[in-house]
């Protein structure tokens, strides 16, 4: 090991001096900084960060323009079978597979044509898992991606349920990720509308004279604002009935209206609003009379819902649960808030509140990653853009260390809170993936299915941008362990895994 490192000493004192003085170490605040606000440096970040400034650099992750990923990664995802067929032609299909399918004679082949049509869904649900890490490892937007990770364990969908998993690649990708850093109202609407949302939470059984108020509630207690915000039974029942008739056109049928209800009528792909189902009546929300009118009230009941200070509360609190502390201090929450109400609630203008303050700052380092951040970090550190052959081990990795995208089954989504994620399990899940990832035995680079042609390795960690972030921060009881490592690829796994490498 003590050759190795000279060997890297060797290398760094051969770099050009002006090379030299662009790799020299950022302070241990402005690693931590970078550290929170993307999923872990690698060395374009640390180059951006260097050449923009943190000013600039903040400004340019809140304001992405376009697609942040590398050519080879984005040929990838748009490969994946879920990703060529938009969600209404892709359910046509399914529903096609199922009418075939009701159709045949019961016996087993009968039986495995269920099989392989609930197989394809797994396949696309995982292949939306894979597209989701992919982006978190890879696109330059960083801040964007940590946001639609956010959005959508805020606004979670369970895979497993209904047709759901047919429908997660959409739901991501033209639901969250457009709005992930724009107007919360948008955002509220584009999950109303999303025939995920609309399958997991019932509302597509919602009607007039059968009401359903799951999606209702979610809607006020989990997405907007918060349990013990001031609302009440009743305003839940009102909202359910506002939302009657809001589901999905899985059948691909035209309705049969009357034609003074025709005006009402509104389909987008899969998204409906039946008039045939809605109640018309006028209903009283959080104090505010609500006539009756078809869509139009469900708009207004979100502009209503959404202008409540309780929301600008409730948002600006889940956002610095997760950016910031398990406990934020009350200051930041307010100033938060105050962002919130001033902006019409812009998500971009209160983020830029939140990582600008003081309170942010104070909370550097002293945040144990969640899953998602430790894999990600890892694989950002690990191979510094290199793409992948093959994602496989990245879903299963997820999976593994339990906080799959799409995998909550209850509505409220993947814990935040620290203690969640540090169990001696966790730990030793976590050192185990560090050895896959650190030792290249991984199948990352795979080739081909069989595993038979590797462009893989182990990879080496001792680079500039390894010595620019991370080196400085290493405590004395990881430089012993890391003294003590016989090879690289056990160096690799004693850094993975160190507690320093673990926060952020």
């Amino acid at each position: 090991m003590r050759s190795f490192l000279s060997a890297c000493l060797a290398t760094l004192l051969c770099l050009p001096a002006a090379a030299m003085a662009a790799d020299k170490p950022l302070s241990q605040e402005d690693v931590a900084w970078l550290d929170r606000v993307t999923f872990g440096a690698d060395s374009a970040t640390v180059a951006s960060y260097r050449d923009l400034g943190r000013r600039r650099f903040l400004q340019a992750q809140l304001h992405p323009k376009g697609d942040g990923l590398p050519q080879p990664i984005a040929t990838q995802i748009a490969g994946f079978d879920v990703m060529k067929t938009p969600a209404d032609t892709l359910l046509a299909q399914v529903r096609d597979q199922y009418r075939d399918i009701k159709d045949m004679p019961d016996g087993d082949a009968k039986q495995e044509a269920r099989k392989a049509l609930q197989k394809q869904g797994n396949q696309y649900a995982q292949q939306a898992q894979a597209a989701e890490l992919l982006r978190a490892v890879y696109d330059e937007n960083q801040l964007r991606e940590q946001m639609v990770w956010f959005w959508l364990n805020h606004f979670s969908v369970f895979q497993n349920k209904g047709r759901v998993r047919w429908l997660v690649a959409d739901y991501a990708q033209n639901t969250i990720r457009p709005h992930a850093l724009g107007k919360f109202r948008d955002l509220v609407m584009a999950t109303l509308k999303s025939p995920a949302m609309l399958e997991y939470l019932d509302n597509a059984q919602n009607a007039r004279d059968k009401i359903n108020e799951n999606y209702a509630r979610e809607l006020m207690e989990l997405h907007t604002l918060g349990v013990n915000s001031g609302y009440s039974q009743a305003d839940v029942q009102s909202l359910a009935r506002v939302l009657t008739g809001v589901g999905v056109n899985f059948d691909g049928q035209p309705r049969k209206l009357r034609p003074d209800m025709r005006q009402y009528y509104v389909q987008e792909g899969v998204f409906e609003f039946n008039p045939n189902r809605h109640d018309f009546s006028d209903q009283v929300l959080l104090g505010k009379t609500i006539k009756g009118g078809g869509f139009d009230e469900v708009e207004k009941a979100v502009d209503l819902i959404v202008s409540q200070p309780a929301c600008a509360t409730f948002v600006s609190t889940k956002l610095a649960k997760y950016f910031v502390s398990d406990n934020p201090p009350p200051s930041l929450i307010a100033a938060m808030a105050k962002t919130f109400r001033r902006s019409d609630g812009d998500i971009a203008e209160v983020m830029d509140t939140m990582l600008t303050s003081k309170e942010f700052i104070a909370s550097l380092g002293k945040r144990y990653k969640d899953p998602t951040q430790f894999l990600v970090s890892t694989m950002r550190l690990a191979y510094d853009g290199k793409p992948v052959e093959n994602p496989r081990p990245l879903v299963n990795w997820i999976n593994q260390l339990g906080q799959a995208p799409f995998g909550r089954i209850t509505p409220d989504g993947w814990p935040t809170v620290d203690s969640e994620w540090s169990s001696s399990g966790q730990i030793a899940k976590r050192f185990e993936i560090a050895r896959a990832i650190g030792s290249g035995a991984n199948h990352l680079f795979d080739l081909d299915e069989a595993g038979t042609r590797s462009i893989g390795g182990f990879p080496q960690l001792t680079t500039p941008t390894y010595y620019a972030t991370i080196e400085p921060t290493l405590g004395p009881k990881t430089r012993n362990a890391l003294s003590q490592a016989t090879s690289q690829q056990e160096w690799n796994t004693f850094l993975l895994s160190s507690p320093e490498f673990n926060y952020r």
